[in-house]
């Protein structure tokens, strides 16, 4: 029977995943990944595009229903506790499920996650305190959540009010990791963390995945290229972690993932 991790243990979230699996109607999505990630470390999901990682990214955060093997966040199995792996994932940007509107401003987008943030997440006694109390803490919730996400509003064209599509793709990463980041995630899931982004901004979006694991939040991030102190886990050639993060053996062979497969799960298999 498994167990969360108790109210004293590392703020992050421990992932593991063994032999996992998801096939689609027309072929697998991702095969056999195995690995293990320690509460509080850096985990780059690393593969071409459409080799499944977005896919792996959304079953590992209890989004995504798997079809074999098995694997837990937090100490939560999935995909049995599922709904329990959500509450303590937060998710930055993924095509389809998180994405930024590019018609609101940054100030809308954080408006709009300190009210789901107060209805969804607070308990009976805070719903109860006055108007400004409540209104306060969201704003100190917003601020810390910017700041740790290395957003400063006075850098952007027109402030708060800069329309999303007006975002560098840097600014928009750290948007999209700050709104996850008012939830208060022990898990935070990025996806396409290095699209479009020119070396020294790569470099960057990985200081900035880093210090937010050195601070004690478990980070899973897909990208086409991993840095080299990350725990990584491939997709498409394999799918176990790099061998040389697991008892030094080469990683076998995966199965065959098609591109067609990857876009199926989506609609075959579901959200979990």
């Amino acid at each position: 029977m498994d167990s969360p991790d108790s109210p004293d243990s590392p703020r992050g979230a421990a992932v593991t995943a063994d032999g996992l699996g998801l096939e689609g109607p027309r072929g697998w999505a991702f095969r056999d990944v195995t690995f293990s990630a320690a509460p509080g470390s850096l985990t780059a999901i690393e593969g071409p595009s459409g080799s499944g990682r977005t896919c792996l990214l959304l079953a590992l955060t209890g989004r995504m229903r798997p079809t074999e093997g098995e694997a837990s966040a937090g100490g939560l199995r999935l995909p049995r506790r599922a709904a329990a792996v959500r509450r303590i994932a937060g998710l930055g940007p993924v095509p389809g499920v998180s994405e930024l509107d590019p018609a609101l401003t940054v100030a809308e987008h954080l408006r709009e996650r300190a009210l789901l943030q107060r209805r969804f997440d607070g308990s009976l006694r805070t719903l109860l305190r006055p108007r400004r109390e409540r209104a306060a803490t969201a704003r100190t919730l917003i601020d810390g959540a910017l700041e740790a996400a290395g957003l400063d509003l006075s850098a952007l064209p027109k402030a708060e009010r800069t329309s999303v599509r007006d975002l560098e793709r840097l600014e928009a990463l750290r948007l999209s990791v700050a709104l996850a980041l008012t939830g208060r995630p022990r898990l935070l899931a990025v996806d396409d963390t290095d699209l479009k982004l020119s070396d020294a901004e790569r470099a960057t979006a990985w200081e900035l995945l880093r210090s937010l694991a050195a601070d004690g939040t478990t980070v899973l991030a897909v990208c086409s290229q991993a840095p080299e102190d990350a725990v990584t886990v491939r997709t498409g050639s394999t799918g176990a972690a790099d061998p040389t993060d697991i008892d030094g053996e080469p990683a076998p062979p995966a199965a065959p993932v098609h591109e067609e497969g990857t876009a199926d799960a989506f609609a075959g298999t579901g959200h979990a």
